[in-house]
């Protein structure tokens, strides 16, 4: 029987997507395992068609893969979240220089006070959501709309592997402690060492993930973990 069928849904009255999204991004969903249409309807209590809108939807976010006519929870390639994280890099510099031109007071005081909802809270959740949407907030602040969006589907790329760091609390003092720096060079017009900040703050990310999942592959390869031969190529 499916590992998906014996977990029970708790969220109330929250959409069919957002709760599969959210166990995939969680990892309650295990990367590889295999997805029951019918198992789901009993789990969510809903039909078939919103469960396979959401499937479709999760589809196009590179959360879930098809294989033939099963579906599975898609695997965390190594290799292609290198490729991710080269691209958020351009991406992120470019809009925090952009941000640093056009950034308006209240929005900046909006991102501080997002930051300050961090401070000295343990709640690995809260420092996942946050971490994730600060940095669609900073690509907010250039005023761009494609380079938002395109933040925003890079960090949803990411996230499940994100997700084994939030516990670390060295690290959830480390990126906010990051992500403060990144505000202030906005805040003050530095467009330079914004890049410069953003820049290191995504390397350093990248390679604490890298390293984890590197470390943890053996387990998580019978899940669906793939390590490309390219990886270490990409990584140097």
């Amino acid at each position: 029987m499916e590992a998906v069928e014996s977990r029970q849904a708790g969220n109330g009255g929250v959409g069919v997507y957002e709760r599969l999204r959210a166990d995939i991004l969680s990892l309650h969903l295990l990367p590889g395992e295999r997805i029951s249409e019918r198992a789901l309807e009993a789990r969510l209590g809903s039909s078939r068609t919103p469960i396979r809108e959401a499937l479709l939807r999760l589809e196009v976010e590179g959360l879930v893969s098809r294989e033939g006519r099963s579906l599975r929870v898609a695997p965390i390639d190594l290799a292609e979240l290198l490729e991710v994280f080269e691209y958020r890099e351009a991406i992120e510099a470019e809009a925090v220089r952009l941000a640093c031109r056009r950034a308006k007071a209240k929005d900046l005081a909006e991102v501080a006070r997002m930051l300050d909802r961090v401070e000295g809270d343990d709640s690995p959740e809260t420092w996942f959501d946050v971490g994730t949407e600060v940095h669609v907030s900073f690509a907010r602040l250039s005023g761009n709309r494609f380079l938002a969006r395109a933040v925003q589907d890079t960090v949803t790329r990411i996230a499940r592997a994100r997700w084994m760091m939030a516990k670390s609390e060295q690290g959830r003092a480390d990126s906010l402690r990051e992500h403060r720096e990144i505000l202030q060079f906005i805040a003050q017009g530095r467009p330079d060492e914004a890049a410069a900040a953003v820049i290191a703050h995504t390397r350093i990310v990248r390679d604490t993930l890298v390293a984890a999942l590197r470390e943890g592959q053996r387990s998580f390869r019978a899940h669906g973990l793939a390590v490309l031969d390219q990886a270490e190529a990409l990584a140097d």
